[in-house]
């Protein structure tokens, strides 16, 4: 697996067009694993927020495999992809086994989420809560730690030094060990 990155102008259309070199229009950042771009939104101290594949339909002909070819690269370590090779081909394949919506509706979902905002009501959750991150995500910085942790009352945060976005299948022991300990230690408070 290969990452790269960079800077272009504007990013490529639903359709496939891209803007025009010159066009004045904003840089928008990209990354790139196994020759796909991937080009994201960038907010607050620039790093990306979420990444959003803004693919041409015809690129990757499925939101399956837009999200195995494309969105896997940047869930995952690379370490992983090394050590357990056939581990992530048994993702793909649990992925290839669900139903997925066409790529536009996985594109408007994306844009909804990245829109949705709850830090005004995360004061209001009650309950104990885990907050969990990898240290090597991409997605979903650890900067988000403390905007979290200070707004939930009764947080424990949790990061996985070897992870990326997805602890729950790249550490599998260490993310079950440490939740069931959370939920095993607070199942008390709400007997």
């Amino acid at each position: 697996m290969a990452r790269g990155g960079g800077w272009v102008e504007d990013r490529p259309k639903a359709a496939g067009g891209s803007g025009a070199a010159g066009s004045g229009e904003a840089m928008v950042p990209y990354v790139q694993a196994n020759n796909i771009e991937l080009y994201y939104e960038v907010t607050g101290a620039g790093e990306p927020l979420v990444l959003i594949p803004y693919l041409a339909a015809d690129q990757l002909g499925s939101t399956t495999n837009m999200v195995i070819e494309g969105i896997f690269p940047w869930c995952f370590t690379p370490e992983l992809y090394a050590a357990k090779p056939e581990y992530i081909d048994a993702l793909a394949d649990f992925v290839r086994g669900r139903p997925m919506p066409p790529v536009d509706a996985f594109l408007r979902q994306s844009d909804a989420v990245i829109a949705h905002d709850a830090t005004s009501v995360l004061s209001q959750i009650q309950a104990p809560t885990q907050v969990t991150f990898g240290r090597h995500d991409a997605v979903t910085s650890t900067r988000f730690a403390g905007p979290l942790t200070e707004a939930i009352k009764d947080t424990e945060l949790v990061v996985f030094e070897d992870c990326s976005h997805a602890p729950i299948y790249e550490n599998v022991t260490d993310f079950n060990a440490k939740t069931l300990d959370f939920l095993l230690r607070h199942s008390q408070k709400w007997r």
